[in-house]
């Protein structure tokens, strides 16, 4: 067995796309970069050929939203002065819990991603979803069947408790734990779109691991062309989509990145709640949307699905939703909303 590192080949992905980007735009373009939240590599960047101060002021209040956004959304670290979500899984059982608004908001949209994707994408697996992480980091086996189903009594969506009027949001399963891994990353990227666009700021791209979320459109009025990865790169095909961006987001999950392997068997990180064990339907999920909130959640929600049901989950969508998706088999699809709804 061995433990499969991935960081340095997805940073050079990220690189090639921002070049990407870079390249079919003449004007310098200003740019920050981060490290420290969502635990990956986040690119800001200005377009608008405005002066270096005025982004350095902008980019410090997007950098303190990022901030925000992840200590709020961290389920593994508490942080002085504040209730976040690692404090609702400590609490899981012992009552309601007091949170910032912008906790109460994200939850109420993963519930209504749970009713949409038919619970493919669940807030409340965390007690499954810790057991993987766990034996991910160690690296050397896989969990026992009996272990995972265990945890999965303790995913009912609807022991998670929330009152937007008082503020709170209580676990009523001692067991439980919240895992936001689908959906928290997406959402603040979109809140913090948000955000840029009252402000009156375009001509922006978030990327934030890859979760890309391009604000308004370059000033020629031109959009962003960039790439979706090939799972199997080759020197002729290092990617096998490509997209041009105007104010909406592009999200990829795929099973390429984030994964361990034991016994010559790669067991990657996104978990099927049927088999409990990671999904094999799918190698990769890209999904084109207005929201980076919605994007983020479906790209994750297609990945667990076979293809019949994906293909009725894209086709009750309101608004424009498009999907490129790589079949385990190696056969890719694409998925379009209705132009008739």
């Amino acid at each position: 067995m061995k433990k499969t590192v991935s960081l340095l080949l997805f940073f050079a992905v990220l690189f090639a796309v921002i070049l990407s980007f870079a390249s079919c735009y003449g004007k310098e373009v200003n740019k920050a970069y981060y490290y420290e939240y969502f635990d990956t590599f986040s690119i800001i960047s200005d377009y608008s050929g405005s002066s270096k101060r005025k982004f350095e002021k902008n980019a410090l209040r997007v950098e303190e939203l990022l901030r925000e956004y992840h200590e709020l959304f961290d389920i593994y670290n508490e942080y002085e002065g504040k209730n976040n979500l690692a404090t609702v899984n400590s609490m899981a059982g012992k009552g309601a819990v007091k949170v910032d608004e912008r906790i109460i908001d994200m939850l109420l949209y993963a519930k209504e991603i749970y009713k949409l994707t038919d619970g493919e994408v669940n807030v409340a697996f965390g007690s499954v979803l810790k057991i993987w992480h766990n034996y991910r980091n160690e690296g050397k086996s896989v969990p026992k069947r009996t272990e995972l189903l265990s945890a999965s009594v303790h995913t009912d969506i609807n022991d998670v408790v929330i009152d937007k009027e008082s503020g709170t949001v209580e676990l009523l399963d001692s067991e439980m734990s919240l895992d936001v891994g689908a959906i928290a990353k997406g959402y603040a990227v979109e809140k913090i779109a948000e955000a840029l666009i009252e402000w009156g700021l375009e001509s922006w791209v978030l990327d934030v691991g890859g979760n890309l979320r391009v604000i308004g459109t370059k000033p020629d009025g031109g959009g962003w062309r960039t790439g979706v990865k090939n799972p199997t790169p080759t020197e002729n095909e290092p990617y096998i989509a490509y997209y041009e961006l105007k104010n909406e987001a592009l999200v990829t999950s795929g099973n390429y990145e984030r994964y361990y392997e034991v016994g010559g068997v790669r067991y990657h990180h996104i978990i099927d709640k049927d088999t409990l064990y990671p999904s094999a339907n799918f190698v990769s999920v890209t999904v084109r949307s207005e929201s980076s909130a919605l994007s983020d959640a479906l790209s994750t929600a297609i990945f667990n699905m076979d293809e019949t049901k994906a293909r009725e989950l894209v086709d009750k969508l309101e608004g424009a939703v498009e999907v490129f998706a790589v079949l385990a088999n190696g056969e890719r699809i694409e998925l379009k909303y209705s132009e008739s709804k």
